[in-house]
């Protein structure tokens, strides 16, 4: 049996991004994200891109701007000190549902872009995305993939970061997270005691 596989569809240009930023009549963005430091880098890299842009380091924070001032787009951080960044998104999808949302998750799995999706979100990408990333992502039309990270996090990684979440959200219970995940309790507390795998 043949399998078809359709061809990858290429990722805008800079060239076509620049054209749907030029026609945008509204340029407003929100950035959600705790961690002040890249915060104000992202802020500072999509204002020299045209947007107007606003920046919130909570959960309350940015509800509070999305109620004001629900903007057309937005970039919210799925962990945040005081909470979920999907209370953001599903607060400003509910405020303007036209509004488009990225949200940028260091648990790159399929569990987290479903709940993002639900919530009200465009798309999301893994952490460390950089100001083009999110704006091809931010631009891009329904039904785009957009390309492959240049550095995508190892297998191990990945699995480290799902077995930390579901830690997290067992309250750091080591056995009720060894039940969730169906493995073995010493096994689980031999990953929790080792350093995470590289990227």
């Amino acid at each position: 049996m043949t399998i078809d596989i359709a061809p990858e569809k290429p990722g805008p240009t800079q060239e076509q991004l620049d054209r749907k930023l030029a026609n945008l009549a509204d340029r407003s963005l929100l950035i959600v994200d705790d961690d002040d430091r890249l915060c104000k880098r992202l802020a500072q890299a999509m204002e020299r891109r045209g947007f107007a842009v606003e920046a919130a380091t909570s959960v309350r924070e940015g509800k509070d701007k999305v109620t004001i001032r629900p903007p057309a787009f937005a970039v919210v951080d799925l962990r945040l000190e005081d909470g979920s960044g999907l209370d953001v998104v599903a607060a400003l999808h509910d405020a303007r549902a036209d509004s488009r949302v990225i949200v940028l998750t260091g648990y790159g799995n399929i569990a987290t872009a479903v709940a993002a999706v639900k919530a009200g979100a465009t798309d999301y990408l893994p952490k460390p995305a950089d100001a083009d990333q999110v704006l091809a992502a931010l631009l891009a039309d329904e039904g785009d993939l957009p390309p492959p990270p240049d550095h995508p996090m190892s297998a191990d990684r990945v699995r480290w970061e799902h077995i930390q979440r579901v830690y997290e959200q067992c309250e750091r219970n080591v056995s009720e997270t060894a039940r969730r995940l169906r493995m073995h309790r010493r096994t689980l507390q031999r990953i929790l005691a080792k350093y995470a795998p590289r990227p």
